[in-house]
């Protein structure tokens, strides 16, 4: 089910001053009251207590059907926002591949170029990262030489968008994978697109000609061996804190190791990201393998990183298996209300005040792990916090 939000009703007269429902467009499924939904791109659920159309309550809504719909819970939603099952859900990202079509005579669509996308109620800025190829609509062709498409040229592209567009595959949902780019300085529209790949740019692969460098030294010829501990958890929870206890007493064992922080790469590596979820998501694909190679030069790799979501996390787990070193996944598991009770950045309060945005733990989700390699909590010290880690990594430590 998918449910774009076009419009927030809130009354606000003496008759109405608690109602709010949100309008839109049913753009494929069934709706329900008493249905769980999600909210994205924010995460969070509630159930549909009322779906009203034209004339009144209704029992269900499906496509093409123009109503609004109550939730039992007060969420922040806006236009742009979808509402969809909580088991079925759009891919929320930036980066994906299209096959457009060019309508525009008096420009050309070129790499580089700047447009405004429409994409069911969102409207936001795109840019044309690449130009795969411009597909011959008689022989089928796929001219990969091609540097721009003209009028009625058909090719497909890499998109790159300003905010995060949740989006479906063409070939599943025509409503949710189609979309229209135009011209900022005209506002005509210059393309129509059609979504094929919405595969992160976190699980994309090297181009085939890329090939590795393989090392004259080898992991047995290091003085230790390599490895990374990933701590999850909220804002606050102490990931940061039982990190660094962690990479001191190692060193005074003898035993090489390295913070690798999240924050710090923001302010360079990372720094053209922000904190959406396609972003967080290639914010950890790269701490995950940054994490690798320092790993590989027989350092143990202490890692604090949110990182919210579990498919986050198993990416990282993934990147490591593939290099064929240990990861281990360590959940700071610190309550919501102690991580605000601490705020030792004062976040939470900004979040509370609605000064910052996407938040996890606020407007933004957290997937608690299900299967971590340890689990800490708060009513040890940190010293014992840090003592249980160094435990997890058993004989790879010298005494």
């Amino acid at each position: 089910m998918r449910f774009p939000v076009q419009y927030v009703i809130r009354p606000q007269t003496r008759e109405h001053a608690d109602h709010r429902s949100y309008a839109g467009t049913v753009a494929s499924g069934v709706m329900r009251p008493g249905d769980e939904v999600v909210v994205l791109p924010g995460g969070k659920t509630s159930h549909i207590t009322v779906i009203d159309g034209p004339t009144g309550p209704v029992q269900e809504a499906f496509p093409p059907m123009a109503v609004s719909i109550s939730l039992a819970d007060d969420i922040d939603i806006s236009r742009g926002d979808m509402i969809t099952r909580t088991k079925n859900q759009p891919h929320a990202t930036q980066d994906f591949d299209a096959t457009v079509c060019w309508m525009a005579d008096n420009a050309a669509l070129e790499p580089g170029r700047d447009y405004v996308i429409k994409h069911t109620t969102r409207t936001t800025r795109a840019r044309v990262a690449a130009l795969d190829y411009r597909l011959d609509v008689n022989t089928l062709h796929r001219d990969k030489s091609a540097t721009a498409l003209k009028l009625n040229e058909l090719g497909r592209i890499t998109l790159r968008t300003q905010q995060p567009l949740l989006l479906d595959e063409y070939s599943r949902n025509a409503a949710t994978g189609s979309f229209i780019l135009i011209d900022p300085d005209t506002n005509s529209t210059v393309a129509a697109g059609m979504v094929r790949d919405t595969t992160p740019v976190a699980t994309r692969t090297a181009t085939p000609n890329t090939v590795r460098h393989q090392s004259l030294v080898c992991a047995d010829d290091r003085l230790s061996k390599g490895r990374t501990v990933w701590f999850t958890g909220l804002s606050g929870s102490g990931k940061s804190s039982v990190a660094a206890l962690v990479e001191q007493k190692l060193l005074e064992k003898g035993c090489p190791a390295y913070v690798l922080d999240g924050d710090n790469l923001r302010h360079g590596l990372n720094a053209d990201l922000g904190f959406s979820m396609a972003d967080r998501a290639e914010n950890l694909r790269r701490l995950a393998h940054i994490a690798t190679l320092m790993a590989d030069s027989g350092l143990t790799v202490l890692v604090p990183a949110i990182s919210p979501l579990e498919e986050h996390r198993e990416l990282a787990r993934k990147v490591h298996g593939d290099q064929g070193f240990e990861f281990f996944e360590v959940f700071c598991d610190t309550p919501l209300a102690d991580c605000e009770r601490r705020d030792p950045k004062g976040l939470y309060a900004k979040a509370r005040a609605g000064e910052i945005t996407h938040f996890t733990g606020i407007d933004s989700p957290y997937q608690r792990p299900k299967r971590p390699d340890l689990r800490l909590t708060p009513d040890h010290t940190p010293d014992e916090l840090a003592q249980q880690v160094i435990d997890l990594l058993g004989s790879g430590v010298h005494e």
